[in-house]
């Protein structure tokens, strides 16, 4: 099983927002400039982290995007679902039962348990992607309690004095 970019892009969607001033919104634009690409498959990134309830869209003049709860309760998990869908890692397509026919009912039960070993394979995977929040993955990644805040829609100037200052004040 391989994740997609649109998974990646996602991670970093979120983890823009997160890291966002809670006073103003990243204007599509901005995340578009950020991540680069087709601007059509970011909006189809954008419009499934808002379906699943990660992103909150706000309208109007000083409007873009937010996230829809804090960063503590956002999972990587989440973000797979959301981006990916339910993962199954072993499709079934029968085969086993086709190939080995003449050998019933032992190749249904062959089936049946070669299943269950991937669905407690996916679960322990998915249990552990619930585990980690985008806010410990940024705390982590800092090396600091505390998440930094940015207002991603400044001028490179502005962010990058912003940036300095922040790194400075990690060491």
């Amino acid at each position: 099983m391989q994740l997609t970019r649109a998974f990646e892009q996602a991670t970093c969607i979120i983890v823009l927002l997160a890291t966002q001033d809670p006073e103003h919104t990243i204007s599509s634009e901005v995340i578009h400039h950020r991540l680069g690409g087709s601007q059509t498959y970011l909006r189809k990134i954008i419009r499934k982290l808002v379906v699943a309830g990660l992103v909150k869209s706000v309208s109007g003049n000083s409007g873009g995007f937010t996230l829809a709860r804090p960063a503590s309760e956002v999972s990587i998990y989440d973000v797979v679902l959301a981006t990916e869908g339910q993962i199954k890692s072993y499709p079934d397509t029968g085969k086993l039962d086709t190939v080995f026919n003449d050998f019933q009912p032992v190749a249904k039960q062959g089936t049946l348990i070669i299943n269950a070993a991937f669905h407690k394979a996916d679960m322990l995977w998915a249990n552990e992607l619930k585990k980690q929040t985008v806010s410990g993955l940024i705390i982590e990644t800092m090396g600091h309690p505390d998440i930094p805040v940015i207002d991603w829609n400044q001028s490179a100037e502005q962010r990058e004095l912003l940036i300095q200052k922040i790194i400075k004040n990690l060491k």
